[in-house]
């Protein structure tokens, strides 16, 4: 129902109190279709086959998620009622656009740390109402998703630090009241706090906005102390340094630029035919 919810809004927003050419149009059998004005990564299928199924609509697909298409190159076809088609037209096409967006600058930053082995998760810097369908355009670039939101992995951050009086306490403590399955992350700044965190049970160090030579002395002393332990690097992570980040040894890299730094590629649909109906 989240994926419907989200269309039905999505199409509301547009619609308003009803599509103006809807009024004055003759009703036609058409065939349109979504082309490339560049090269990207494609992602938003799942979303379109939920609209299409809502607004009797038929697709073929021409390019799937996940997969990469070049400038010119036509991703999908469909057909329909033209009254129906073109009131959803720019519904469609946002659609496309914002999640294939972010699966492009997605799958630019999984192949920065290709053969390394490092994980490379997103953030909870999402616009709001809208973390469900960016984190599905993350994983369709070949992002891994980090938690959904707060329900299912307490991180302690700088910020909850603060009100924390004994860590190795608070953990103990902790460990009674969250569910069994659920990790704890712990935010640090600097390898004396790695240290405190790992000594007290972190399931997850986090090396928040490190230096690369600081990440590889936490490396070295989880791999010493607590090889269990599993290590995330986040903090103005870019194309430029990641490689360098994933070079250190940790398990996974976080970054939030993926949505959040995406632009918007050139797509635009074209009509192909059209029949009138009887």
């Amino acid at each position: 129902m989240l994926k419907e919810n989200f269309i039905k809004a999505l199409v509301a927003e547009d619609l308003g109190r009803g599509d103006l050419f809807s009024r004055i149009s003759t009703s036609k059998s058409i065939r349109a279709y979504i082309i490339a004005k560049c090269d990207g990564v494609f992602a938003g299928e799942e979303y379109l086959n939920t609209l299409a199924k809502m607004y009797e609509l038929e697709i073929r697909w021409c390019v799937h998620d996940g997969k990469g298409f070049s400038r010119g190159e036509k991703l999908l076809f469909i057909s329909g009622n033209s009254k129906t088609i073109l009131s959803l037209e720019r519904s469609m096409l946002d659609i496309v656009l914002h999640a294939s967006s972010i699966a492009t600058l997605t799958a630019q930053y999984v192949k920065a740390v290709q053969e390394t082995g490092v994980k490379l998760l997103d953030t909870r810097k999402t616009r709001p109402l809208l973390r469900a369908f960016e984190k599905y355009a993350v994983r369709c670039g070949g992002g891994i998703n980090h938690r959904m939101g707060l329900d299912d992995c307490l991180m302690l951050k700088d910020t909850h630090l603060q009100t924390i009086d004994n860590l190795d306490t608070f953990m103990q403590e902790v460990r009674q009241k969250i569910p069994f399955t659920a990790k704890i992350e712990v935010e640090c700044e600097n390898l004396e706090m790695a240290q405190k965190a790992m000594k007290a049970g972190a399931d997850i160090v986090m090396c928040d906005n490190m230096t690369p030579e600081e990440t590889k002395e936490v490396v070295k002393y989880r791999n010493r102390h607590y090889a269990h332990i599993l290590l995330e690097a986040s903090g103005n992570v870019t194309l430029e340094n990641i490689r360098q980040l994933a070079d250190t040894g940790v398990d996974a890299i976080s970054t939030g630029a993926m949505i959040h730094q995406a632009n918007w590629l050139d797509l635009s649909m074209k009509v192909e035919s059209a029949v009138g109906l009887n």
